[in-house]
């Protein structure tokens, strides 16, 4: 018998949830849009003409949403990460299953709640970790499940987080400052990678974490001679700043678009001079980039101390000429490598034979051949986007998810590292224990 489309409401109508969502478009036997809460009217219009559904089925709110009781499935909730809880309880409560944008929670306190109320609910709740489903992490996850490469001894991660991407989430826009957001950098940017380790270390847990960390670039003592505070408007380095809001957002519209232009969305096609207008206005994106409220870090350092005596290290440094992440497992067997953005990895395996490839190793390279966009600048993620909700959709009908698959209970442990390496950051390194 074939089987219905899982039915689904958006709540939180902005560019991640539109990207799950999208797969109603692409494959509308799995997935079907019948709702929309978000306070924005604009929104939720955009939202009501796209999928099709009536106006009927537009709230205001989560907890409008929730006193109607149970209009669908499930809820694909792509609010800001600090209305997260509030947004969540009453539709959990309400019986809804839910697809949740990472980080789930904001801070330690607020993942509990979230925690008991699916299990009080028996709820299922996914979390959006979308890098597990990109072919490059789980083919490595796939090496490693396979004791390819041995018990693993340590786990070295990093993320260079490009000047544009900086610049534009981290010190002008929505995550900038943790007062308003409610979140760390390493929280916004990097509970994915803190995920990839757990998920990579998955026989064993962590035990002990320490972190230091800084704002290191981006503050006023550093801004250019003479420099103004809205860059199109009163600065005479605009042209030749490397952050200057034209050169990184007039010259180059469409990066982060979906960010940057996002006060101009009641527009249907905003030409390049409401652009210029919106650059030479008080918009926050429009700032100098060493004049703003920017109060997070832009590296960090965290060190992992596991149960089994495995050692793990995650590095982000934002500012670099490029988006890069990498990866290098080591383990009793052999090792991998790779490069994320060129989605190829190397397996080396310990063979002391004369007939090894190399002195001491046998090597193998891995060539995924993905290309695109892996970091989201245009809403990619190399893939892993659309492959997360194909999945969500399977977990919602009680098939076998893949070895990606992220529920809520599956997220703790990624999302505590992060809470206590930002607390033994802010106190100078100080190791934290991690109860799990």
């Amino acid at each position: 018998m074939e089987q219905k489309p899982v039915t689904a409401i958006i709540v939180g109508a902005g560019h991640r949830a539109f990207v799950y969502s999208e797969l109603a478009k692409t494959n509308p036997e799995l997935l079907k849009i019948v709702g929309v809460a978000d306070p924005n009217p604009v929104r939720r219009q955009k939202a009501m003409e796209y999928f099709g559904f009536g106006e009927d089925m537009c709230f205001e709110s989560a907890q409008e949403l929730a006193r109607h009781g149970k209009l669908a499935d499930t809820v694909i909730n792509g609010t800001m990460d600090e209305l997260h809880l509030e947004t969540t309880l009453p539709l959990l409560d309400a019986g809804y299953d839910m697809l949740l944008e990472k980080p789930f929670a904001v801070n330690e306190d607020e993942m509990w709640q979230i925690v008991e109320c699916a299990k009080k609910n028996n709820s299922k709740v996914m979390i959006c970790h979308v890098l597990r489903y990109t072919p490059f992490y789980y083919s490595i996850k796939e090496r490693v499940a396979s004791g390819e490469i041995g018990d693993i001894i340590n786990i070295q991660t990093s993320e260079h987080v490009s000047y544009h991407h900086l610049s534009t989430s981290y010190v002008r826009g929505k995550w900038a400052n943790s007062d308003k957001c409610h979140t760390s950098m390493l929280l916004a940017k990097c509970c994915h990678d803190l995920d990839i380790m757990m998920w990579l270390m998955s026989e064993t847990k962590p035990s002990q974490i320490s972190s230091y960390g800084s704002k290191y670039q981006f503050k006023e003592e550093n801004a250019p001679e003479g420099a103004g505070t809205i860059c199109m408007l009163d600065c005479p380095h605009v042209d030749t700043c490397d952050f200057s809001t034209k050169r990184l957002y007039i010259d180059h519209p469409d990066r982060w678009s979906f960010y940057v232009w996002d006060a101009l969305e009641h527009l249907p096609n905003p030409t390049i001079e409401d652009k210029i207008e919106l650059m030479k206005s008080d918009n926050q994106y429009a700032r100098c980039i060493y004049k703003c409220d920017n109060n997070i870090v832009d590296h960090q350092s965290v060190l992992v101390n596991f149960k089994s005596g495995a050692t793990g290290t995650h590095n982000m440094v934002g500012g670099s000429s490029e988006p890069r992440r990498y990866i290098h497992i080591i383990g009793t067997k052999g090792e991998i490598y790779g490069n994320f953005e060129e989605s190829k990895f190397t397996v080396l395996k310990i063979n002391p034979s004369p007939d090894a490839h190399h002195e001491e190793c046998d090597v193998e390279e891995v060539d995924l051949r993905v290309s695109g966009d892996m970091v989201g600048a245009y809403g990619g993620h190399g893939g892993g986007d659309e492959r997360l909700a194909e999945d969500f959709v399977m977990f919602i009908r009680g098939g076998k998810p893949s070895l990606a698959c992220t529920s809520v209970f599956d997220s703790i442990a990624g999302h505590l590292c992060v809470y206590l390496a930002d607390k033994s950051m802010e106190s100078n390194g100080q190791p934290q224990s991690v109860k799990l």
